[in-house]
Parts: C-alpha cells; sequence; structure tokens
C-alpha cells in the first residue's frame, strides 16, 4: 500500500552569506481577517489577496539561526502555545535541522509581540527553552511591555497577548538579557539596526560576511501582497502606525535602491527577497530555492 504524505517536509531552509550560514526555520502560519489592515478597504485588500491567489490573510511566521564565527545565534523564537495551532512549530523544527537549543548561545529579538518572543520559555513552568542563551533586544522592548501606565490603556487582548505574555517570557532571561540603544553589533557578523514604527523598539539585523550582506527587517510588513505594492497600509497592532508606515517606506527605498537582500518575519517561507521599485510603488522577488547552497 502506498502512504500518501499527510504534511510538508519540516521547515528548514539555509542560505550563505559569506562564511555565515543563516538557516530559516519555519514556526508555522498565522490565519486572520483582513479588517486588521488600516488605510485600506476590506474589500480592496481582499481582492489583492484573491489577485495573487493568496486563501485570504495567511502569515508566514519564521525565524533565523545564524552560524557565525563558530557560534550560534537564533533570530525570533516564534510563537510558543499562545496564539494558534498552526503555529508555534520551531522547536520540531530545531530538532529537524538537528539543532540542540542548549547550543544557542544568544536569542535575538526584533520585538516582543507573542509571535516572535512567546517561545523563549513555557509559560506552565518557566523553563527556558534555550537555556544557555543570553536574551538580546533593543531596550525599549522591556520598558515598553513593562510599563503598567501603557498595559493599562491598552484593551483586553492587548494586555494579555502583548504586554502580559512578554513579561511572562521575559521573566526567566532577567539575569541574562542584555539590551542595546543604538545601531551596534549585537553578535559576531550581526549589526542591529533601528527600524522603530511597529513596536518602540522594533529593530533589524543585518547579517555581514565577505562582501556578502542580509538584513532581517522584522515586521517591516505583514501582508506582502497588500504592504509591498501599498506601503501606506497599516496593521492594528502597529504601536505607532504612521511611525511604522515611514519606517517602511524608508526601508523599502533603502533595500531597493541598493539591491539589498532581506529577510522577514512574514515573507511567505524560507522568506529570502530582493525588493525593485516598480512605477510609483515597489514588488517584490522571492529570491529562488538555492539549490547550489551558495556554490
Amino acid at each position: 500500500m502506498v502512504l500518501v504524505p499527510s504534511a510538508q517536509i519540516p521547515g528548514v531552509y539555509h542560505r550563505k552569506i559569506g562564511d555565515i550560514v543563516v538557516t530559516a526555520l519555519s514556526d508555522g502560519y498565522l490565519d486572520g481577517t483582513v479588517e486588521v489592515m488600516q488605510n485600506i478597504a476590506p474589500a480592496d485588500a481582499t481582492k489583492m489577496l484573491t489577485d495573487k491567489f493568496r486563501p485570504g490573510r495567511r502569515t508566514s511566521v519564521n525565524c533565523y539561526l545564524v552560524y557565525s564565527a563558530g557560534r550560534l545565534a537564533l533570530i525570533e523564537t516564534g510563537s510558543g502555545d499562545y496564539l494558534m495551532p498552526t503555529a508555534g512549530k520551531l522547536q520540531q523544527n530545531l530538532k529537524a535541522a538537528g539543532v540542540n537549543p542548549a547550543d544557542i548561545e544568544a536569542v535575538i529579538l526584533t520585538h516582543m509581540h507573542p509571535d516572535h518572543s512567546a517561545g523563549l520559555a513555557n509559560p506552565k513552568t518557566g523553563e527556558k527553552f534555550f537555556p544557555n542563551a543570553e536574551l538580546i533586544v533593543h531596550e525599549n522592548e522591556p520598558r515598553h511591555w513593562g510599563d503598567d501606565g501603557a498595559m493599562s490603556r491598552a484593551d483586553e487582548r492587548a494586555r494579555k497577548l502583548y504586554f502580559a505574555a512578554a513579561r511572562e517570557q521575559m521573566a526567566p532571561y532577567h539575569n541574562q538579557m542584555r539590551t542595546f540603544d543604538k545601531a551596534t553589533e549585537v553578535f559576531p557578523g550581526i549589526r542591529s539596526i533601528p527600524l522603530h514604527g511597529h513596536t518602540p523598539g522594533h529593530s533589524g539585523y543585518m547579517i555581514e560576511s565577505g562582501g556578502k550582506s542580509l538584513l532581517i527587517w522584522g515586521d517591516i510588513i505583514h501582508v506582502p501582497e497588500v504592504q509591498v505594492p501599498r506601503p501606506e497600509v497599516t496593521m492594528a497592532f502597529d504601536t505607532d502606525p504612521h511611525a511604522a508606515a515611514a519606517t517602511r517606506k524608508r526601508t523599502f527605498d533603502m533595500v531597493a535602491t541598493d539591491r539589498q537582500l532581506v529577510a522577514g518575519m512574514h515573507v511567505h517561507f524560507p522568506g529570502f527577497a530582493h525588493l525593485v521599485k516598480s512605477g510609483d510603488g515597489y514588488l517584490m522577488l522571492p529570491e529562488p530555492w538555492d539549490q547550489g547552497f551558495g556554490n
């Protein structure tokens, strides 16, 4: 009897950046409504997705391992058990990639929304999933999510999923946390890039080696089919929508002008792409699967 596949193969993809190897790991995906998109009519957003053959607002959730200078870092931790059962797959894909979480020396976050930081620890036991890792994040993130005043002004969903979850996930790492306040090298070959707006400390990370580079830009976009051609479209969960849109437009212009390779947490897996100018807007060109692994 022939067994019919019932699931995809593990979400693991390797990419060389000079002497550094970046491994994309899928945490799964999240489905949602178009109503969370702002500055666009829901019908228009739906049509843009339909025109691109997309099943509604299905959002890829990606994390990235960085092998550099004989050391190992992880950028983002995925959703853990906080969101939908279609996400929270990071640990099984780490195992598929042959990685022991105890070997990860640094966990670097672009920001502290639950689809990025909720995979740090077990919320039931407080056990760290990365026992030997230093947690690295912009100083505005713990400051903002730890602000009782800001929490009191948020709605109930945000208080639970953003503020409470961030505090819960940070707590086990309180003695192993390092923050930064400006562009700086946070790990060998990894330099932080301020991209504030989506959250107060939202940051990208430039990976550079051997004359090659990759910008992991975090949540510059959530819905590529909509926000690439219409960068003014913001999300209900942007802390500062105006600043998020301005940062997106500035980043788009930079990466298009510089022909900069990018990777994003919500660019369809494995998430590597280029942006080019197209008329008055932009076009995203996903990078083809590299069978040669950089050779």
